[in-house]
């Protein structure tokens, strides 16, 4: 199974592209697509209808501004639809959050936070790590890896103290 990445707009592309890293990191398989909800509405309709048949398994959708593109997506396939705001226009995002987190009873999209592709690419992960072990090992890894971090900063803090670890 694949990750299916769809923005609304080129422009998006700068924002998103931590979340190819996260999967290029976990050697996960992606397609990448520039697809309006306004502008080229059938072709975003067509995209969900034939997600699964090329082997999709999950879709994370960034669109800003009024972001219908999530909806529109999930309302034509089954599989899971994260949406990604993006931060844009005069509302820095917050009108893509609500749009993208007020859909109706019955077409769910999950949500991560504007301008936070590194959370889509994990959830994304996780999603597919339902049904793939090796998926599930990699992230579990991943896990550690950060408590790891964390464990290592808290001891540098307890060592140098407060204004030695601040500076």
């Amino acid at each position: 199974m694949k990750i299916g990445v769809v923005m609304g707009s080129d422009s998006d592309l700068e924002k998103v592209k931590k979340a190819f890293a996260v999967w290029d990191e976990l050697e996960v398989e992606y397609e990448v697509d520039v697809i309006s909800a306004h502008r080229t509405p059938d072709l975003a309709l067509r995209y969900a209808e034939t997600a699964e048949e090329r082997g999709i398994g999950v879709i994370v959708a960034a669109a800003g501004l009024a972001a219908h593109l999530p909806g529109v997506l999930a309302a034509k396939t089954v599989l899971p639809v994260i949406g990604l705001p993006v931060g844009a226009g005069p509302l820095a995002g917050t009108d893509a959050l609500y749009s993208i987190v007020q859909m109706p009873p019955g077409i769910p999209v999950a949500t991560v936070g504007i301008d936070n592709p590194v959370n889509a690419a994990y959830l994304a992960v996780q999603i597919l790590a339902v049904s793939d072990g090796r998926l599930r090992e990699k992230l579990r890894r991943y896990r550690q890896g950060l408590e790891e971090k964390i464990r290592a900063k808290n001891q540098g803090l307890r060592v140098q103290g407060l204004k030695g670890f601040v500076r």
